[in-house]
């Protein structure tokens, strides 16, 4: 099979009905807090068009903005030959435009991708991660990202995200009204009925919060997944995983603050030291999970199972 061989690859079903199941619950939890504030009388007319303008330009905007607070730069086929016939080779892969190749200038080993679709897609790795790891490896971590754009991971997770900020920007509308007057709903405008629906919103920010950081999650397995399918290597971003974190612990934090912005992009969370990873609130699933899961889908691969 020559390198450029599209590679079809199996999906997890296990992890794909965990990721519908959460999106239906998302859904779920929004269709009943939306007939609540219908019944509570709350005006959502003006706030749902303000958010989705806020939504719309970070997602068409998202690879322009973390170039920036990144300080990626774009490089040609000229000044990074290497990498970027190792990008085209897994682009053809996924039977994908070849994506814009962008390089960060720190030592932190780490990669991201960005991109509402696979015609606008970016793919960054630092010189770190260019010089830490073996051919092998970093071809599987961008086989790793480029399952996010061809997973269309981006759409999915703006229009969860849209659900979250409504609340959250909803939420900062009440707690200013309940301070300085009246709600300007149907009815329900007493003291008592505005606490309520503001009690109700962070009850339901909270729970959609946890909803959208188990659906990106659900996503970094999913991409682990199909990346390691089409690289056809899943030992080697085990390995690449198992490295990059093992460096990460020992980089300072005013470093690490680099890609601090990014860190729900990356392969490994750029975290400072002290941060958990292993809760609720992490945008990644436990290394150790991910590295186990890797290592059986090696197995699975060398025997010819899925």
């Amino acid at each position: 099979m020559s390198s450029t061989t599209t590679r079809k690859f199996h999906k997890d079903r296990g992890l794909v009905t965990r990721m519908y199941f959460t999106m239906f619950m998302l859904g779920f939890l929004y269709a009943v807090f939306a007939l609540f504030l219908y019944s509570a009388g709350t005006a959502m007319i003006f706030i749902a068009p303000i958010v989705g303008i806020m939504v719309a330009v970070q997602y068409f905007m998202s690879d322009r903005l973390i170039l920036m607070s990144t300080g990626a730069k774009t490089v040609t086929a000229e000044q990074e030959p290497a990498l970027h016939k190792m990008v085209k080779t897994l682009a053809d892969r996924y039977e994908m435009p070849m994506p814009k190749i962008a390089v960060i200038d720190t030592a932190i080993p780490n990669a991201f991708a960005t991109g509402r679709n696979p015609k606008n897609a970016l793919v960054a790795v630092t010189t770190g991660i260019q010089q830490r790891l073996s051919e092998r490896e970093l071809s599987a971590v961008i086989g790793h990202e480029l399952a996010h754009v061809a997973n269309r991971d981006m759409r999915v997770l703006a229009i969860a995200n849209f659900l979250v900020t409504l609340t959250s920007f909803l939420m900062t509308m009440l707690f200013w009204n309940m301070l300085f007057g009246g709600m300007g709903g149907r009815r329900n405008n007493s003291g008592g009925g505005v606490m309520m629906v503001y009690l109700v919103t962070i009850v339901v920010y909270f729970i959609g919060q946890l909803l959208v950081l188990a659906l990106t999650r659900y996503r970094e397995y999913g991409a682990d997944h199909t990346g390691a399918e089409i690289s056809g290597d899943p030992g080697a971003l085990a390995d690449a995983l198992e490295k990059i974190s093992g460096t990460v612990a020992t980089i300072p934090d005013k470093d690490l603050r680099k890609l601090q912005t990014a860190n729900a992009f990356l392969i490994i969370p750029a975290a400072l030291k002290g941060e958990g990873s292993m809760n609720l609130f992490s945008t990644h699933p436990p290394l150790e999970e991910r590295i186990k899961r890797l290592r059986e889908l090696e197995q699975r691969m060398r025997y010819g199972l899925r």
